[in-house]
């Protein structure tokens, strides 16, 4: 008896298309521009273009990471330096069970 297995794989497609500056990546996340800038610094975000504050500009995926970093912060207090291991590990996490399913699948053929 074959048996066939079918993997259904929920997410959001984030466009790398419109870009936010600081100012509207504040007003989504509603935080102060000097927590985005803290995330900048300690690399949980990066802006895609601009040299100075006034001028950088965010891919819309940095609304998702500073939301999560805001989560870290206000549900468990987590500070600046254990959000971005925290993120940084989570992203390990995903691209573990990515390569994992990428086996399984390879395994099914």
């Amino acid at each position: 008896m074959n048996t066939k297995v079918t993997t259904i794989v929920v997410g959001s497609i984030l466009e790398e298309g419109p870009t936010l500056n600081l100012a509207e990546l504040c007003q989504h996340c509603q935080t102060p521009a000097e927590f985005i800038i803290s995330l900048v610094d300690q690399g949980v975000i990066a802006p895609v273009e601009g040299s100075s504050t006034r001028k950088w500009q965010f891919h819309q995926s940095a609304l998702i990471r500073t939301d999560k970093a805001l989560r870290l912060r206000q549900d468990l207090g987590i500070n600046l330096s254990g959000i971005a291991l925290s993120l940084e590990l989570l992203d390990e996490i995903d691209n573990l069970k990515r390569e994992l399913n990428e086996l399984r699948h390879f395994a099914q053929l």
